[in-house]
């Protein structure tokens, strides 16, 4: 177990430091930088897909799209990012608390 765990350090400091080594022409690519700017969009928008409408291995259409509404509903009026993850939180505690 101890040794998977050091691996994994291991290897997540040398992804880290290789960015260093990485020239600076490839990553000011326009590619390159417009693959950065929507990469973490689509990774938390599948994550979050993921987290409201599966359960196991099934699909579910719970309190959680009741939530996800909410806090879309609030980043679309362009609310903090703490008042869309609160509401949709509350939101989502609450269904669940009445049923």
């Amino acid at each position: 177990m101890w040794t998977a765990v050091l691996v994994g350090c291991a290897a997540c400091y040398l992804l880290k430091v290789s960015g260093f080594v990485v020239p600076h022409r490839l990553l000011e690519d326009p590619r390159v930088v417009r693959a950065a700017a929507v990469l973490p969009v689509a990774l938390l928008a599948g994550l979050i897909a993921v987290q409201t409408f599966a359960t196991g291995r099934a699909l579910a259409v719970d309190v959680r799209v009741a939530g996800l509404a909410a806090a879309i509903a609030a980043a679309w009026l362009r609310a903090p990012f703490l008042v869309v993850v609160v509401a949709g939180a509350a939101t989502t505690a609450a269904l669940r608390a009445i049923g």
